[in-house]
């Protein structure tokens, strides 16, 4: 069974994406020292988000590179600890750049989240679930 996951996103400025996570306060993997590529560590474990720019993603994926601000392919989850950090990580997020396409807001009663497009139209979301408030059954 595979041991890691690495999600790979196209971006049109690699400089300006990195900009933009580290704004967000995404921890950024320069081991290797690639200055085609940018890492971003989620979480912990660590999960891997790469940046590539688009014609080195479309070499690799073998096809043309989606327009992420007119469709989505994905939508990236993250979880958050409170929903105040929700609430401060869309703040950011929109500082920064990004699109939010959904204001925080309580969802069913027991999950907080809000929901953002990065600089190249990338949906992500953020989301607190309160288990204590989980509907039983």
């Amino acid at each position: 069974m595979a041991q890691n996951l690495w999600l790979n996103l196209p971006v049109k400025d690699l400089a300006r994406s990195r900009a933009f996570f580290e704004a967000l306060g995404f921890a950024i993997n320069d081991r290797h020292g690639q200055s085609h590529m940018v890492s971003l560590v989620v979480g912990d474990p660590g999960v891997i988000v790469n940046l590539f720019p688009e014609s080195a993603f479309a070499a690799m994926a073998g096809a043309g590179v989606s327009d992420a601000a007119k469709a989505a392919e994905v939508m990236l989850s993250l979880g958050a600890n409170s929903r105040e950090e929700v609430d401060t990580l869309t703040r950011k997020a929109k500082a920064a750049g990004a699109t939010v396409f959904g204001e925080p807001a309580e969802v069913q009663g027991w999950m907080y989240g809000s929901g953002f497009a990065d600089l190249d139209g990338h949906r992500w979301n953020l989301l607190h679930m309160d288990m204590g408030r989980m509907p039983k059954g």
